[in-house]
Formats: C-alpha cells, structure tokens, sequence
C-alpha cells in the first residue's frame, strides 16, 4: 500500500470508546435499538454506534445520553460504541439490564 494512501486514512481517524450498553436506560436503550434516538446512532444486534463530534455537534434529549455526551466530549471521543460486552466506566450511572433488550 502506498504511504500517502495510509497517512491520509490515518488522517481521518477518529477516536471510539467501546462502553457497556448499561450505562443506558432501559428506554434509551429501546431507542436506540428502533434507530429513534434524537442524535445520530447506528443500531447494531448488541448495542449500537452513536456520533458525539468535536465538538458535540447536539445535544440529547435523553437525559443519560447527555451525561455520557458531556464525558465524552471532555475525553475527546466522537463516537460511542455501546455494546453488551464492554466495559462499565467508572463515574457513569449504570441501569438496570432487565429492561427492554436489544
């Protein structure tokens, strides 16, 4: 591959975090799950994909969003990858996973 080709890629990297989809209620979670969230997400069959931006480019009507957008920004990720198999963060309220499944 050629180095122009890698360095420009590279130049469009942005930064993920890969979090457990427990950080979010049980109705965030639904929302996500039927694409009705109020920002940008990807669902996914475990969790979903959701764009922060640098800056935050909006913020979400969902109360725990919001607080998840506000951390992020702050680290400097601009997606958030929500997963059933990731990390708790510390700091971050987690829900209670009986709710709606994804």
């Amino acid at each position: 591959m050629e180095a122009p080709a890698v360095a420009s890629l590279r130049a469009q990297a942005e930064p993920l975090a890969s979090l457990s989809i427990s950080h979010l209620s049980p109705s965030t979670r639904l929302k996500l799950a039927d694409d009705e969230l109020s920002v940008n997400a990807y669902p996914t069959d475990c969790g979903g994909i959701i764009y922060v931006g640098a800056p935050r480019y909006r913020i979400p009507t969902e109360a725990d969003l919001a607080t998840i957008f506000e951390v992020a920004e702050q680290a400097g990720i601009v997606w958030l990858k929500f997963d059933s198999e990731a990390a708790v963060i510390d700091g971050l309220p987690v829900f209670d996973m009986s709710g709606p499944e994804v």
